[in-house]
């Protein structure tokens, strides 16, 4: 069984900053990749960055040259750094892991969610 355990939502005044943490634990052989996804009511769950075992990240347009995804492998954790944050950033932030249980075996967990809200 593998838990995905986030941290860091708040609140922020618009143009202000948040780091999210994510930290992958349990039955992992090894990880492949880590990402950050967000969804707001009545809409479909969205990808906003992820990051491979190798180093390759992708980014939504919308997070790009404000959002900065990183990990620490030896930890299983990610982060992802939020800078000048609009109103329309507020969602709920959900972290996945994709993972191996054993060399060939691909799975992945989502985390509970943490809450982002961009407001004056």
């Amino acid at each position: 069984q593998v838990q995905v355990v986030e941290s860091g939502g708040g609140l922020v005044q618009p143009g202000g900053s948040l780091r999210l943490s994510c930290t992958a634990s349990g039955n992992i052989f090894s990880i492949n990749a880590m990402g950050w996804f967000r969804q707001v009511p009545g809409k479909q769950r969205e990808l906003v960055a992820s990051m491979t075992s190798g180093g390759r990240t992708n980014y939504a347009d919308s997070a790009k040259g404000r959002f900065t995804i990183a990990r620490d492998a030896g930890k299983g954790t990610a982060y992802l750094q939020m800078n000048i944050l609009r109103p329309e950033d507020t969602a709920v932030y959900y972290c996945n892991a994709e993972y191996y249980v054993d060399s060939y075996s691909l799975r992945d967990a989502w985390g509970q969610g943490t809450q982002v809200t961009v407001s004056s």
